[in-house]
């Protein structure tokens, strides 16, 4: 008999977890985590800056590329990888409604991405002037 419950409870718990994972995102809801986490970092926060996040779009840090190697100086259109020479679809969510939409996703490719880019992770601070600045960017 108290296998019934602990079976209904875990069985809605992973519901739960799915429905959450599942559901899209917006671009505002990742620009706030990353305000959350930038704030957690740096009591200092002041905001995250379009200006800072064209720069480091379009600036090499180190490495051999930048973003705007594979997704061009205007992240509004489309790109092409440096290296497999495989389409992008434009980055900029203003005019790409699938972009930052879908957590998996965006971990996915800040990882990777900033990995090439940098050498490390992003910050939140980074991740979050990046977005503000894509946010901007229209055709």
């Amino acid at each position: 008999m108290r296998v019934l419950p602990m079976l209904l409870a875990v069985t809605a718990t992973v519901g739960l977890f799915v429905a959450a994972h599942a559901r899209a995102e917006t671009p505002a809801d990742f620009l706030r985590s990353y305000e959350t986490a930038a704030k957690q970092a740096d009591a200092g926060f002041g905001g995250f800056s379009v200006q800072r996040g064209e720069t480091f779009f379009k600036t090499i840090h180190g490495r051999e590329w930048s973003c705007a190697t594979c997704h061009t100086q205007n992240p509004a259109v489309s790109g092409q990888h440096a290296r497999t020479n495989k389409n992008i679809a434009p980055l900029s969510p203003v005019v790409n409604a699938e972009r930052f939409t879908q957590i998996d996703k965006v971990e996915k490719w800040f990882k990777r991405n900033c990995n090439d880019v940098l050498g490390r992770a992003c910050t939140a601070q980074e991740q979050g002037d990046v977005l503000t600045y894509l946010m901007s960017v229209k055709k």
